[in-house]
């Protein structure tokens, strides 16, 4: 049972909890009927702001429709207004640009060819808007005003800053220097960049708005003489400063003549060595009325060609350069054509004409001339690669003309060898054209320095030769299938020489003569060919040529020596008489002693006068032919002298033994020395 006291403290704990609570919701409701007040405000606040916008909308709509359109037709108003403007500035067109279309685009082109739109933009309105407008004729006269004063600037402008290239930058442009392990190319500039850019705006131009190509025609017109006036100039270059300096290269690249051990002289565009040709011999010029002055005009005019050739390729490959920036891409190959015509039928006529005067000469029968031909044809063979791949594209008749100049050389060139190996079977033996010693023939030395031509241009040479062969073997040329070819043109020359000299040896009446005269001409040829090194490309098919010249050589010796026989023939013991010492020599027995001293002697003085006038040029074939001979009389007459030296077969012994042993030698080793 709970105490009374905790009982009532309990109950008043709870009636306090109950005021509180009381006192809580009496808040609440308080709060609650507050709260019903505000919303029945906002209520009615919000009810009275959506009937006021609904009021302002019905107000400001129209006035919001009836400005927008007042704004568009204000719009449209502005838009007319432009138009209008824009219209009428084509009416002023003509007479806004009529200045600057008269004064021309000479030095402001940029606002000229703004100027030239702004024209073209009228014509097209026109043409669409009003074609029968009286301001189109105006406005298109104005354009073709302006077209044309452009092409004129386009002519001018090229006509004013194309110039030759000078003949020595050309010279360094195509001049190899082997010093150098990397060759420098040399810029060839034909036109300031300010000038280029000002052109291919022009063209550029006249190909999108002009519609004209006629500034092509001009571009290739003026390029074309630009080119072959600058070939022209280096030719006249080689005329001027080689005849009088003998200098054929440019001074920037610092060449030095051959006699300046300084610095190599540059080798000639794509030579393997010096093209320069020998001429056959002052001989050979004076029967054909040649002289050293003319030699040195044609190598002139040889070099300035080679050199001509080198420079259209190079000058033509950067012509080509120069056109693809002005020209567009589908007329460049045709424009590039008719620029190089010019230039490239002047080097093919000269080249013909070389051709015609080697025919001439053939004619004549002067076959050194052919020699002109050879560092030609090899030029244009080496150069033949990049002759075609600069000429890629152009037409086949313009492509042709190499080949079908280097055909013609080929041709004249075979034929002149072929008929100068005729003419060394068929020349006649004339007794007065004879060396009177015996010395070589002026046919040997002219045939043998003919040839060593040829070893020069050992590859042309043997290619030529080919180019005439018709057999299937000849389909495919090879090196060694020419060089074949040239060792039996060599070897078939050589056999013409030899049947000739054969003959011509007849012509002398003396069998030793005779005989010295080809031991001469054989030696000559043999020494000729070691020293040529043509005696290598005779072996390729004559692997005996040397030891058969030996062999040949040695048999005219045997000949030579067979004409002392009729001296020493005294000295032998036939007929000899057979005595006893002491006895006493009958009439008869001192006479054929004594006619055998008067035969050597006769016979000794008579062949030394006769062969002291002989010539043997070849020191060591002198020497030896004289020592085997001095040996020969003197071993024979010191042994007559020996069986005679007790033998009393004359009361004047002094009157037939003339000579001593040395005396013999020393009129021997006086033979064949006209000096002595």
């Amino acid at each position: 049972m709970i105490p009374t006291e905790d009982a009532s403290s309990r109950k008043r704990e709870i009636e306090d909890k109950l005021k509180q609570e009381q006192e809580t919701l009496s808040f609440i409701r308080e709060n609650l009927e507050k709260s019903d007040q505000l919303t029945n405000g906002m209520v009615s606040i919000l009810s009275s702001f959506e009937s006021r916008l609904m009021q302002l909308e019905n107000s400001i709509i129209p006035v919001h429709k009836q400005t927008e359109n007042l704004q568009r037709l204000q719009e449209n108003v502005d838009k007319t207004l432009s138009c209008m403007d824009h219209v009428i500035s084509y009416y002023h067109v003509a007479k806004d640009t009529d200045r600057i279309i008269r004064e021309g685009p000479t030095g402001r082109l940029d606002e000229y060819l703004a100027c030239i739109a702004k024209i073209q933009r009228a014509v097209e309105y026109f043409q669409d808007n009003n074609p029968d407008s009286p301001e189109l004729n105006t406005v298109k006269a104005r354009f073709e005003k302006g077209k044309e004063l452009l092409e004129a600037e386009f002519r001018s402008l090229l006509t004013r800053y194309s110039k030759p290239v000078p003949p020595i930058l050309i010279l360094d442009a195509i001049s190899v220097d082997e010093e150098l392990e990397v060759q420098e190319d040399v810029v060839l500039e034909h036109l300031p960049e300010a000038v280029l850019q000002d052109i291919i705006c022009i063209a550029g131009w006249l190909v999108e708005y002009g519609r004209n190509q006629d500034f092509m025609t001009v571009y290739f017109q003026i390029r074309s003489s630009q080119l072959d006036r600058s070939i022209k100039g280096l030719k006249e270059h080689f005329r001027k400063n080689s005849a009088s300096s003998g200098v054929l290269y440019s001074p920037a690249v610092q060449a030095k003549r051959k006699d300046t051990p300084t610095k190599k002289v540059p080798k000639r565009p794509g030579y393997d060595h010096d093209l320069r040709v020998r001429h056959i011999t002052d001989a050979l010029a004076d029967k054909h009325g040649g002289s050293a002055g003319k030699d040195d005009v044609l190598d002139i005019e040889i070099d300035s060609y080679i050199h001509c050739i080198s420079a259209f390729i190079k000058l033509a490959q950067s012509e080509y350069a120069l056109l693809t920036e002005v020209i567009p891409e589908h007329h460049q190959k045709k424009t590039f054509d008719s620029l190089i015509q010019e230039a490239l039928d002047n080097l093919m006529l000269e080249g013909d004409n070389i051709v015609s005067a080697a025919r001439r000469a053939i004619m004549r029968h002067d076959y050194s001339a052919v020699l002109t031909i050879f560092p030609i044809l090899r030029h244009l063979k080496m150069n033949k690669s990049d002759f075609d791949a600069t000429l890629q594209g152009t037409a086949a008749s313009t492509k042709n003309k190499l080949p079908t100049l280097i055909t013609s050389m080929e041709t004249i060139g075979a034929k002149a060898l072929e008929e100068f190996a005729d003419s060394i079977k068929n020349d006649p033996d004339k007794e007065y054209n004879m060396p009177k010693d015996g010395t070589v023939h002026e046919l040997t030395s002219n045939a043998i320095l003919f040839l060593q031509q040829l070893l020069d241009f050992h590859e042309t040479a043997g290619a030529m030769l080919a180019s005439q062969e018709s057999s299937s073997s000849a389909s495919s040329y090879t090196s060694e299938f020419n060089k074949r070819l040239l060792s039996t043109y060599i070897c078939k020359v050589l056999g013409n020489l030899q049947l000739n000299l054969l003959s011509k040896s007849k012509v002398y009446e003396d069998s030793a003569l005779s005989a010295i005269f080809l031991h001469n001409n054989y030696n000559y040829i043999l020494k000729s060919l070691e020293k040529s090194e043509l005696i290598q490309l005779v072996t390729v098919t004559q692997k005996r040529a040397e030891s058969s010249y030996r062999e040949l050589i040695e048999q005219q010796i045997q000949m030579y020596q067979r004409s002392w026989l009729k001296v020493t023939e005294h000295l032998a013991d036939r007929n000899m008489p057979v005595f006893q010492p002491g006895a006493k020599l009958r009439d008869k027995e001192r006479q054929v002693i004594k006619d055998k001293f008067k035969g050597f002697n006769d016979g000794l003085e008579e062949l030394c006068k006769i062969q002291k006038g002989w010539a043997i040029p070849d020191k060591e074939q002198r020497d030896f032919i004289r020592q085997a001979q001095r040996r020969v009389v003197s071993d024979a007459y010191r042994s007559f002298l020996h069986r005679c030296a007790n033998i009393s077969f004359t009361k004047n012994p002094e009157k037939y033994h003339k000579y001593r042993p040395e005396e013999v030698e020393d009129m021997i080793e006086k033979l064949f020395d006209t000096s002595a």
